[in-house]
């Protein structure tokens, strides 16, 4: 298992993953063998009108053994929407990313990244 060489790669998929953010510290991401993924885009949306909710992200290069946050307890204001990333970032293969999200049923993410295959 050794990181992927993105110099020489056979294919490089564009993927789009949308879902609902839960209490429940969900991977929502796990990277497979033989793969980086360059995660371009965090969308969060906070589809309740009324209430605020916050948002942490998380990621893991050590196949889940430590958690670093990139986005910690975010406030999303009611019915916006809110953007994780101001540049890429690279996901080697067995890398997590995980979201957490203060109220299930508030928020919905859309993560848009490039499947890189070496």
């Amino acid at each position: 298992m050794a990181t992927p060489n993105i110099a020489s790669v056979a294919t490089i998929t564009g993927v789009t993953l949308v879902g609902a953010a839960t209490t429940g510290d969900d991977t929502i991401i796990d990277v497979t063998a033989e793969h980086t993924y360059k995660l371009n885009t965090i969308l969060i949306c906070n589809i309740d009108g009324t209430n605020s909710a916050w948002v942490t992200v998380t990621i893991s290069i050590d196949n889940g053994s430590n958690y670093h946050a990139i986005a910690k307890e975010i406030v999303v204001p009611a019915a916006s929407t809110l953007s994780l990333l101001d540049t890429p970032v690279y996901l080697d293969e067995t890398d997590l990313l995980k979201i957490d999200a203060q109220a299930n049923s508030d928020l919905t993410y859309c993560v848009s990244y490039e499947d890189i295959l070496d």
